[in-house]
């Protein structure tokens, strides 16, 4: 079986969407391979999110904003699993991408978002990083090989609700 493909999705692909992408190709270790995109991407990748990523010592190399059109027609990568990881409870629109694939939603407050201090705006960016490495690390315990795609489905829904205060 090829690598679980996962495409993560948010309007800008400058934040969410690229640490995602960064820390599951990170902790996924050849099992997954993960991939971000945005419906509007910011043509960027914010530096607060490299930043972020460096002092975990997770790879930045060749993380760049793009669109979702790279994921869909005959020349895109066949994908297992999309997560949207744009925040619904601020009204911000998440992208919709048709397939044969698992869709699920992540809801995250966006850390560009926030405003203040370089230090205030750094540590939005860690707290972000951290509930995705949190989530990221309950996908890692599945065993996505031989799920169905329904029992995926319930348990991708499931990590998306978890919050770093969850035990």
């Amino acid at each position: 079986m090829h690598p679980c493909r996962v495409l993560f999705i948010c309007t800008g692909n400058s934040a969410r969407s690229i640490l995602s992408e960064a820390t599951l190709n990170h902790l996924g270790q050849g099992r997954f391979e993960a991939f971000s995109a945005g419906s509007q991407p910011a043509g960027r990748v914010n530096p607060y999110a490299l930043e972020a990523l460096a002092g975990a010592g997770i790879s930045c190399e060749g993380l760049a904003s793009k669109s979702w059109d790279q994921f869909v027609g005959d020349l895109a990568p066949p994908l297992d699993i999309v997560i949207t990881v744009c925040d619904n409870a601020a009204s911000e629109p998440c992208p919709v991408l048709f397939g044969n694939f698992v869709r699920t939603h992540w809801g995250l407050r966006d850390p560009a978002a926030v405003t203040g201090t370089p230090d205030a705006i750094s540590a939005a960016f860690q707290r972000a990083h951290a509930l995705i490495t949190y989530r990221l690390t309950a996908l890692l315990r599945l065993p996505v090989e031989t799920m169905t795609p329904q029992a995926l489905k319930l348990a991708l829904d499931g990590i998306g609700t978890m919050s770093n205060d969850d035990d």
